[in-house]
């Protein structure tokens, strides 16, 4: 069984949007976070979505499932207090309905919605010969540690590095008895799921995914995914 665990929690602070939260803003008459969950919903080796939602929302992402006839949405969960916390809560609702210690589960962020299907079909495959899979994309600039006084630190070699992107994907056994570890150790500030599954000792593997599969964090993000969805359907009208 493949789970696709979807976040769409955030306020949307730096997008600056006062009255919605950046995954319910529509483009061309559709929320973003309904472009994200198609993506899931159309894939045919996924087999289930937990929404994880602000809970002031949820009635209101319910509504919006109906109207976008999304299907495979069985759980719809409040999001936490921090990321950690909501993707467990995320996870949790996923072990409910979990059927097999080899279920996968696909961690994404609903303001991902320029994820493809081939990326997702790669990701399962690398969980399945590798044990997890980090879909990445090349570093294109250069990058250094913050040092102190407003120095430049450690300069990375680009060439040897790559930018993580979502999903991140795991056996959902590990991820989750993982997450538990952590709470019982105290453990709260892991920055993602691949933190945490490398602190416990996992090997992670890369996945290399679309450039276009940004996150939609700021007004400059929600312009630059509206450029390229304009792109593909003018490609769509002219038949390339």
């Amino acid at each position: 069984m493949n789970i696709a665990v979807i976040f769409a929690g955030g306020t949307g602070k730096r997008m600056n949007t006062k009255t919605i939260p950046k995954q319910f803003l529509e483009l061309h008459g559709k929320p973003v976070i309904i472009y994200t969950l198609e993506k899931f919903d159309n894939h045919p080796d996924i087999d289930s979505i937990v929404l994880v939602c602000l809970e002031s929302w949820i009635p209101y992402a319910k509504k919006l499932l109906k109207r976008f006839q999304i299907t495979k949405v069985t759980s719809i969960v409040p999001g936490g207090k921090t990321g950690q916390e909501s993707i467990f809560h995320g996870l949790d609702a996923a072990h409910h309905l979990s059927v097999s210690q080899d279920d996968v589960v696909l961690i994404h962020d609903g303001v991902r919605p320029m994820i493809d299907s081939e990326t997702i079909t790669n990701c399962l495959s690398c969980v399945r010969e590798h044990g997890n899979a980090v879909t990445t994309t090349p570093a294109i600039e250069t990058i250094f540690v913050d040092g102190k006084n407003g120095q430049v630190g450690s300069i990375f070699n680009r060439s040897q590095c790559a930018m993580a992107r979502a999903p991140q994907c795991f056996y959902l056994k590990e991820i989750y008895d993982n997450h538990k570890k952590a709470q019982a150790e105290g453990l709260t500030d892991f920055i993602d799921s691949a933190m945490m599954m490398q602190h416990y000792g996992a090997k992670l593997y890369m996945v290399n995914g679309p450039v276009e599969n940004i996150k939609i964090t700021t007004p400059m993000d929600f312009y630059l995914f509206r450029a390229m969805l304009d792109a593909k359907e003018n490609m769509q009208i002219v038949g390339v």
